[in-house]
């Protein structure tokens, strides 16, 4: 699928994804900055991914791992440091949630910030970890 807003385009197609891009956004990230390439290929290769575009160039990404049927693990969403504070990790987070493939399944997220903004899309917290009611 490809989704529009203004200028910016999100895909969730693998094939969209351009890893050398990925793994400079993670690099800018806590949680993955020491991933090694082989990971963050495996991880791809195992997930749905969703990257963000403006034009040519990927800004953003996300995945979920998945078994389709009853559970969504939202993982590495994260948006380039220069877009931040555009609403853009809100609208990559939203189409991830709304997806049809599991918008009716357990969702669920580890992470340390953006409480408030996972909060206002229907998650809940436990600590780290933000969860959907099915």
């Amino acid at each position: 699928m490809e989704y529009r807003l203004g200028e910016f385009c999100i895909y969730d197609e693998r094939e969209k994804v351009v890893i050398e891009s990925v793994t400079a956004l993670l690099e800018q990230s806590y949680w993955a900055n020491q991933r090694s390439l082989d990971v963050i290929k495996t991880s791809i290769e195992n997930s749905v991914c969703f990257s963000l575009f403006k034009g040519e160039k990927q800004i953003g990404f996300a995945r979920v791992v998945t078994d389709f049927a009853s559970v969504a693990y939202l993982a590495d969403v994260i948006i380039d440091e220069q877009f931040r504070g555009q609403g853009l990790g809100k609208w990559l987070t939203e189409t991830m949630v709304n997806d049809p493939r599991w918008k009716d399944k357990f969702k669920f997220l580890v992470t340390d910030d953006a409480h408030s903004l996972y909060s206002r899309l229907g998650f809940s917290s436990s600590g780290k970890l933000m969860s959907t009611k099915v």
